[in-house]
């Protein structure tokens, strides 16, 4: 066997839960499949508890494990930290982290606030400027699918864009004996279906068409107001509950509309309550050409509408984003083997080495998480006065 001569990159990563999990997934298969500037190397995880830490350490395959956050910050061995944990800690964990002179990757929404969100891109600005890269991670521009979607619309085969559809369908909380879990609970995660799935259909739509939302009409809606306390829980299971109850202060659902800074109007839906979607995150957009649609539950697809074709050839055809040419396929299996949800970490991950060894800005970057915030904040604000159109907030 060769011996790998390359600078090795070693990664601290807080949080070992749902995202802990995939996280560790990518940085342990990244460098299979991909041929890197830098060798990652899992130096150590950080968790609350030492004995579950040290637990997701030996199964997750980090070297080493920290019950303080401060101390992996400071380790040597450590210089990019990964922040998997509930959004009421990023901007602590991250300022502290670029300050500190390490690479930061940071789970979305970038932040509970906008404020907090503001801090960040300020500090990540700053780093910069020191060579030291930041970067949100919003894992579906990596879905091979989307990112073709985003080179055909780049290239103009949609023409002028005039509709955006997206929805982001879940049902893991539809039953009104769920847990109270953290992520229905403000203080820890900001909002509710919002902040959680609504950010994801945001980004992926000014990803996608390459325009930034600049206004929206909106409703939210919280259909189960109290549930029972949770005693536990890990992911998007409920885990133990009380007989004990709690108020639940964030959306269940939220739905608006929304004007592009192109001219395209968008309709947007994120819901947890959709009984039978399970991750159905699905995005339309419609040009004067032609037309794109996807939905994550078949994520190896991608449907495309020629409207350049005379009538008796037209309609969408269903395009098999397997192939060597198509955005990240190279790297894995032969064409019509499909990729699955864990492998848009894996490419997150990869994108973000390259820009750290080429000293580029990694996208999305953290002012493009700010943006979302932006549009977020617009949302609840609107949702709050009666629907009315609210601009989101400039830079």
């Amino acid at each position: 066997m060769a011996a790998d001569d390359r600078p090795t990159l070693g990664i601290g990563m807080v949080g070992y839960a749902f995202m802990g999990r995939v996280h560790s997934q990518a940085w342990r298969s990244v460098s299979a499949f991909f041929d890197l500037p830098y060798r990652p190397v899992m130096a150590v995880v950080g968790g609350r508890s030492a004995e579950a830490t040290a637990v997701a350490a030996r199964d997750l395959g980090w070297a080493a494990a920290e019950t303080d956050w401060r101390e992996l910050i400071a380790r040597d061995d450590v210089q990019v930290v990964d922040i998997c944990t509930p959004g009421d800690s990023h901007a602590e964990i991250a300022i502290a982290a670029l300050e500190a002179g390490k690479h930061v990757i940071c789970e979305k929404p970038l932040a509970n606030t906008v404020a907090e969100a503001e801090a960040m891109a300020k500090a990540a600005d700053r780093a910069a400027s020191r060579g030291v890269h930041a970067m949100v991670a919003f894992n579906y521009r990596r879905v091979p699918a989307l990112a073709l979607a985003r080179q055909w619309i780049a290239e103009g085969r949609l023409g002028r864009l005039h509709h955006v559809r997206a929805q982001y369908l879940q049902d893991w909380i539809a039953d009104p004996d769920f847990p109270l879990v953290w992520r229905l609970q403000k203080d820890k995660a900001g909002s509710g279906a919002l902040g959680d799935i609504g950010a994801h259909i945001i980004d992926t739509a000014q990803f996608i068409t390459g325009q930034q939302l600049t206004g929206v009409s909106a409703l939210t809606e919280t259909f189960v107001t109290r549930r029972p306390l949770a005693e536990a829980s890990s992911g998007l299971s409920g885990g133990s509950r009380t007989a004990e109850t709690g108020a639940v202060d964030v959306d269940d659902a939220a739905l608006f509309t929304a004007r592009f800074s192109g001219g395209a109007v968008g309709v947007f839906e994120a819901t947890r309550f959709a009984t039978g979607r399970k991750n159905a995150l699905r995005i339309e957009v419609n040009g004067s050409a032609g037309s794109l649609a996807f939905d994550f539950e078949a994520m190896n697809e991608l449907w495309f509408h020629d409207h350049t074709l005379p009538a008796a050839e037209a309609g969408f055809r269903r395009v098999i984003v397997t192939e060597a040419d198509h955005p990240y396929a190279a790297a894995w299996w032969p064409p019509g083997h499909g990729l699955g949800y864990e492998h848009t970490f894996t490419h997150e991950v990869k994108d973000f080495i390259e820009a750290i060894a080429a000293g580029t800005a990694p996208s999305p970057s953290f002012a493009d998480g700010l943006r979302v915030q932006r549009v977020l904040a617009a949302v609840e604000a609107s949702a709050a006065d009666g629907s009315r159109f609210t601009p989101v907030e400039e830079s």
